[in-house]
């Protein structure tokens, strides 16, 4: 084949830097005083409809390597569900908390016995390659999953380095033991095109392309055994192939071996979206041996590291369990898409040699700009610079910014262009390695270009007429949210006729209240209102709401909380609107999204578009009303149970609002660089910043009567304000709250110490 003369020449070095028999591997050793995994569970969230990834990787990481179910519909999302006890394979790319499917890439699944080159199904099992297993066998830990195989008698365990898996298989004795990799399987998506062929005895490679909600998914891999293959078996879906190669739609390989009773055979799965060249140089670059301890180590040190940037003191373990887990979730994505020699491929399919940045996939952006990004500028400064630079390249190569991520594809999945904030809160908190010029080019020519539905109606009718378009008031305040931030970058580039064009577009969220109805609703081309109007109609959700209700979106202001008090009547009347909004019934009308979840009243946790709107109290004076929420929020809506998230994870923004508040504060606006006090969770929570600062965030006499805040001091001054700055917290030092069982109705209630829209 055309491909091996390029294997061979990465062989020989290859096979110099990697011994063929796996060796007596040491026992790994976490720090114990650093060892932050043993208080993670991933497996809380692959319940009820958390969606999570279950399976090995590393923080960000490139490949994750997991079990795959039979993909039965909505909670099959991440290949993985816990009510599930059948496998069909091992797959190496998952998402984690989406509401849409995708990946499960490259499908192995060690076996023995008869030879059988398809999985089978739910229901007979038996007629394929799939097995059934027992939660009581797995063992699941930040980069590390093992499982047995009933059907097999075969122990399956996997860890990862960013770009590759190590596969430990333990067979039977068997004169007929075998992998089958099969790459027509994935989850929910379409192989259009697949390439195998065996390079040498220990070593197989090819490739996957698909069509799924990514669009023009191309992925790349190799394979290297530490055991050499008796033979190779090929088919092209049910037809037998000549020879050890073959390219098709749905090709698939047997590889065989002959155990004896408790044998181990090893992987290396490197994968690339480049080629296979580089998927078996990420092999070489990153896993030089056969120690699967020595891996698993590494791997773990990673978690840990990134785990420690919040450390956290409670004698509450199941809180710190569900906290870390919370850190957990955060850190899976986005994920590194280049290879360890920087090439990647782009959204425009072109491949980019030894880029001078590091790649990210899959922003899942809706989501996350509200609470997982500004997290990132906390917890992970040193990565924030390549997740911007990441979606700057991509608008250099689509003309947009990025939607919603996905493999080197634009899914264009939710409303708005919500890039725009995460964008711009990296830069109004002045990271460096970002091209603020080109941000500022970006955001406003993906606002101002006939990329996003709505956006040429926005600009000729100051609003999106709800005739014209479905989601109109989701698209419109979603924009708005994104245009403000667009003013606050211009002005800070002093760009005033870009600001103010914005600044005045920002507001066009206030065209869609009805002072009537006190509601935000569809508007006709005509300027009418959409009728007859039900703030709880499932209908409307269809026609103006994106996934959420009238009562969920009236909200939807975290950039001017001051300007939609001015709508609703002022102080009082917000106030008792906002009041009534936990307290009114939490029936919803038949047919609403299954994403409404998580429901008080008529607010939404399970869904993002309500995660700010606890902390809108403190913008009336009355912070104290957030505290009960938040409390009852992390206490009953997030658990240690395998059901413990109340809606989906969504790649990290369900865990980042956790941590957020149960520090005690929250980024409302997610570009302005100010975060509203709520409750502390926490007796204490340290937040480890660059160049050794630390930020200290103490609750004195806290517990769970005593939720609410009685008075605070920075750095032993009295702090009146019922907010922090970006700013006040990188200087490091010590936040103190002290905490009581009735509400301070004087805390944050003065004008001047209530949270503002703009915070210099």
């Amino acid at each position: 084949m055309r491909h091996q003369s390029t294997f061979k020449s990465l062989l020989a070095i290859l096979l110099i830097s990697t011994g063929l028999t796996a060796c007596t591997n040491s026992k790994n050793e976490v720090n114990k005083g650093n060892n932050y995994i043993q208080f993670v569970d991933p497996l809380i969230g692959s319940a009820g409809h958390g969606h999570v990834f279950v399976g090995a990787s590393v923080p960000f990481g490139a490949i994750q390597a997991g079990p795959s179910n039979f993909h039965k519909g909505w909670d099959w999302c991440s290949s993985y569900h816990y009510s599930d006890s059948i496998v069909k394979g091992f797959s190496h790319l998952h998402l984690s908390g989406t509401g849409c499917t995708d990946l499960g890439d490259f499908l192995l699944m060690p076996t023995v016995g008869e030879l059988k080159m398809n999985p089978g199904t739910q229901e007979n099992p038996e007629n394929g390659y799939a097995s059934y297993y027992s939660h009581e066998t797995e063992k699941v830990e930040p980069g590390y999953y093992k499982v047995h195989l009933d059907t097999y008698n075969i122990d399956m365990e996997m860890t990862s380095s960013e770009r590759v898996a190590l596969h430990k298989i333990t067979y039977p004795k068997s004169a007929e033991a075998k992998i089958i990799l099969d790459l027509q399987e994935g989850n929910g998506d379409i192989a259009t095109e697949t390439f195998f062929h065996k390079v040498n005895d220990t070593i197989v490679a090819g490739y996957r392309f698909s069509t799924g909600w990514a669009e023009d998914q191309r992925e790349y891999f190799a394979m290297v055994l530490s055991k050499p293959i008796k033979n190779v078996v090929v088919y092209n879906g049910d037809k037998l192939m000549e020879g050890d190669a073959a390219k098709g739609s749905a090709v698939k390989a047997c590889l065989e071996f002959e155990t004896e009773a408790s044998e181990q055979i090893q992987v290396k799965f490197g994968m690339s979206p480049v080629n296979m060249e580089n998927a078996l140089a990420n092999i070489k670059a990153e896993i030089k041996d056969w120690d699967f301890e020595k891996v698993l180590a590494e791997n773990q040190a990673k978690w840990n590291t990134e785990l420690a940037k919040v450390e956290i003191q409670t004698k509450d373990l199941k809180k710190k369990k569900i906290f870390y887990t919370a850190m957990y979730h955060t850190l899976i994505a986005p994920n590194l898409f280049n290879d360890a020699n920087g090439d990647y491929r782009g959204v425009d399919k072109e491949v980019y040699k030894g880029a001078d940045f590091t790649n990210y996939t899959l922003f899942s952006l809706w989501d996350t700009y509200r609470t997982a990004n500004p997290l990132y500028t906390l917890t992970q400064p040193e990565r924030v610079p390549d997740m911007i630079n990441s979606m700057l390249t991509i608008y250099k190569q689509q003309g947009k910014l990025p939607v919603w991520h996905l493999r080197g594809n634009e899914t264009n999945t939710m409303v708005g262009y919500s890039a725009v904030p995460v964008i711009v809160d990296a830069c109004l908190k002045g990271f460096g390695g970002i091209d603020y010029e080109l941000a500022l080019e970006a955001v406003t020519a993906t606002a101002m270009g006939d990329y996003e539905p709505g956006v040429k109606e926005l600009q000729e009718y100051g609003f999106i007429p709800g005739d014209l378009m479905h989601e109109s008031v989701a698209s419109a305040m979603e924009y708005a949210i994104s245009d403000w931030a667009i003013s606050k970058l211009a002005e800070k580039l002093e760009k005033p006729e870009v600001a103010k064009y914005f600044e005045e577009r920002a507001k066009a969220y206030a065209k869609y209240f009805d002072p009537k109805d006190r509601f935000m609703k569809g508007k006709m081309t005509d300027g009418s209102w959409r009728t007859p109007f039900d703030p709880y109609s499932a209908q409307h959700r269809i026609n103006d709401y994106c996934e959420g209700n009238a009562w969920q979106y009236l909200w939807l202001v975290p950039q001017d909380p001051e300007g939609l008090i001015a709508l609703l009547g002022g102080e009082k009347p917000f106030l008792n609107k906002l009041d009534s909004l936990f307290s009114i019934s939490s029936e919803l009308e038949e047919g609403a999204s299954s994403d409404i979840s998580g429901l008080i009243g008529q607010y939404a946790h399970g869904n993002e578009p309500s995660h700010h709107i606890t902390y809108l109290y403190a913008y009336a004076g009355e912070q104290y009303k957030t505290a009960d929420k938040v409390r009852y929020i992390m206490n009953e809506l997030y658990t240690d149970q395998t059901d413990g998230l109340c809606g989906n994870e969504d790649c990290g923004q369900m865990s980042a609002w956790y941590v957020m508040s149960s520090m005690g504060f929250y980024p409302v606006n997610p570009s302005n660089g100010a975060y509203v006090f709520g409750s502390p969770l926490f007796d204490e929570a340290t937040i480890n910043l660059p160049a050794n600062k630390k930020f200290i965030v103490k609750a004195n006499n806290n517990s769970d009567t005593n939720i609410y805040i009685q008075s605070v001091s920075l750095n032993g001054l009295d702090y009146t304000k019922s907010f922090i700055t970006h700013k006040d917290i990188l200087k490091g030092g010590e936040l103190t709250f002290e905490m009581g069982a009735k509400p301070n109705l004087n805390f944050g209630k003065a004008i001047e110490d209530r949270p503002k829209s703009i915070v210099y």
